[in-house]
């Protein structure tokens, strides 16, 4: 049924909103205000924060880039270095200073006491250093020597006055003496001549003080 109010409007009875539906409509209102700040706060708040921290560390990766790159060109040149380094270590262990060795061998040459106990001297003196560890081999010195002495044992003083010197360090022992007798004019000094060959074999590098 239809009802018709044909009361004046000041007159009519006000109509209020009931309550419950009042703290209902404002409960929802509050709920959805506070979801959409946290929403807000979440999206760009803490999104915000996050980038604000991106963006430092962004920035001290920055800094430090050129300074890695630096560490790392260190790293390889150290390591280049240290191969040239054991490079030229292989190089200088296995090096004869020629110039000390020619002298150590003239000193053992010339003390002989005058023929006393030796008196030798060479034709020629050849050395070879061709390196092959996977037979031993280090290189050697071969020599045709001679000895002025009609007394064959002067030999064997030259070589063992050579084991015992400075010049022996790099080198094996002699062999044991050996040569040829030659018989020369009687009126030249001396007038009897022992040809007698030299061979020495170098110690590898790591026996060499």
């Amino acid at each position: 049924m239809i009802r018709i109010n044909l009361l004046p409007e000041e007159h009519r009875a006000r109509t209020k909103t009931p309550l419950k539906l009042m703290l209902a409509v404002s409960g929802a209102v509050a709920l959805n205000a506070s979801l959409g700040a946290w929403w807000a706060w979440a999206a760009f708040g803490v999104a915000a924060g996050i980038e604000g921290e991106r963006s430092v560390l962004q920035i001290e990766m920055d800094g430090l880039a050129p300074q890695v790159a630096h560490n790392k060109s260190l790293q390889a040149e150290s390591a280049q270095y240290k191969t040239r380094e054991a490079t030229l270590a292989e190089i200088t262990q296995s090096r004869i200073g020629w110039t000390r060795k020619l002298d150590e061998f003239i000193d053992v040459v010339n003390r002989g006491d005058e023929g006393q106990r030796h008196l030798v001297w060479f034709d020629n003196f050849d050395v070879s250093q061709d390196n092959d560890p996977r037979r031993g081999s280090f290189g050697s010195i071969k020599a045709n020597g001679h000895s002025g002495s009609d007394q064959f044992a002067q030999v064997a003083n030259f070589l063992q006055d050579l084991e015992e010197s400075p010049f022996a360090s790099d080198f094996q022992p002699p062999g044991s003496p050996e040569g040829s007798e030659s018989i020369l004019d009687a009126e030249l000094m001396p007038s009897v001549v022992w040809a007698f060959p030299l061979s020495l074999e170098f110690k590898s590098p790591e026996e060499r003080p």
